[in-house]
């Protein structure tokens, strides 16, 4: 039986960004995947803020064109203009981005096993250690590590097998992603609010120029999201972007936790990053910033579990870290998802374009807090496992 110092399930931003960190200390480490092409079956619109952009670095060509412009409508289609004197947004071109993640991973020694199912983990004999169970090419086998990483998504097995908390509310989001062939000299992003198309959350429509997404987002319950974006690709979306000569290239979609960063996310055996741990702001659905970030916290933990061979150190990271700093976020969500009435969200939409509105609008959209700061080991920008990785 092979054993490894870590074992990742999942290999999406949230699973790359750790084995990439984690590979820099010489950790051996083995990352799991159950799709054979990591461009294949993407889910996230890939819109990384400001934040992100200042703290970490991106290989050259992974971003699109720098965002500034942010138009917001009611269900009514009245709209707010908002405009940043800084480059708020980037659309990442994800698939771009898996490729340069992994290559770093692979240069590294990580080893990569694709098209390979997770099946189970059980504590082994030596209670320091975890055996999986993994499937590939209809064949079973098993893999022994010091450190499980559940990087497996919105409904994560390893958070069952660990017994650690899961994501009990989510949303859905379905998309478009379009080639443009049309110059966009003012890339913008359109945020559409309307009850009926995107119950609970919002439409879109990202054009960076380059790339043009399309998509809505709600409560499963609510709405059927194929059929909503169809609604909204001809009610709305094509009165404002003009898709005549743009090629459809692929669909994205999948599940969003809304409920914040679960509060046991670690034990002695393993821990959850991504989704899986619930890193997605509750107001806004963004899981890309906390993604990185969390990745980097537990890249950081592991790094001092397996130097220290003291198991207790994974304990350290722990969810009650964040939860603190989602109480208003959290507030807001119970809110949004309340409101089924398009008169009450034209309502809603008055308020924030007078001055104290739009100022919230503003904060929401530009505001550097999305997620909280967290000090830890592992620099995002260099190969020092010594150094501080975020601002105060």
């Amino acid at each position: 039986m092979q054993t490894y110092d870590v074992v990742i399930i999942g290999a999406g931003l949230a699973g790359l960004q750790c084995a990439k960190l984690l590979s820099r200390g010489g950790a051996k480490i083995l990352l799991v995947d159950r799709k054979t092409d990591l461009t294949k079956g993407i889910h996230t619109t890939g819109i990384f803020v400001r934040k992100t952009l200042e703290d970490f670095d991106f290989p050259a060509g992974t971003l699109g064109k720098p965002v500034r412009n942010v138009t917001l409508y009611s269900p009514k289609l009245k709209s707010i203009n908002l405009t940043s004197e800084r480059d708020e947004f980037c659309v990442g071109k994800i698939a771009l981005l898996y490729g340069s993640f992994l290559k770093d991973c692979l240069e590294n020694g990580v080893e990569f096993s694709n098209g390979t199912h997770y099946v189970s983990a059980k504590v082994s004999g030596q209670k320091s250690e975890t055996i999986l169970k993994l499937e590939k090419n209809g064949k079973s086998f098993e893999v022994r590590t010091k450190a499980l990483v559940g990087a497996d998504g919105t409904n994560s097995r390893v958070a069952k097998d660990l017994k650690l908390d899961e994501n009990r509310e989510w949303i859905v989001g379905y998309e478009e992603v379009f080639h443009s062939n049309v110059f966009t000299s003012e890339p913008r992003l359109y945020c559409f609010l309307d009850a009926e198309l995107a119950p609970g959350y919002l439409a879109w429509i990202a054009d960076d120029g380059e790339e043009i997404h399309i998509g809505v987002g709600g409560y499963a319950a609510s709405f059927n999201p194929r059929e909503a974006l169809k609604k909204f690709k001809v009610k709305v979306a094509e009165k404002i972007i003009d898709l005549s000569n743009a090629e459809l290239a692929e669909t994205r979609g999948g599940r969003i936790p809304v409920s914040g960063v679960l509060r046991s996310i670690a034990n002695e055996n393993g821990l959850l990053i991504g989704d899986a741990a619930g890193a997605v702001s509750p107001l806004t659905a963004g899981g890309l910033d906390p993604c990185l970030r969390l990745s980097a916290m537990a890249a950081s933990v592991i790094t001092e579990r397996l130097q220290t061979d003291n198991p207790k150190i994974l304990l350290n990271y722990s969810g009650e870290l964040f939860r603190a700093r989602f109480v208003s976020r959290l507030w807001m969500r119970r809110i949004i998802a309340m409101v089924s009435n398009q008169k009450l969200l034209e309502l809603g939409f008055g308020f924030l374009r007078g001055k104290i509105g739009r100022k919230f609008a503003s904060h929401v959209f530009f505001g550097r807090g999305s997620f909280p700061d967290v000090e830890i080991k592992i620099n995002a920008k260099s190969n020092s496992l010594n150094a501080s990785l975020l601002k105060n």
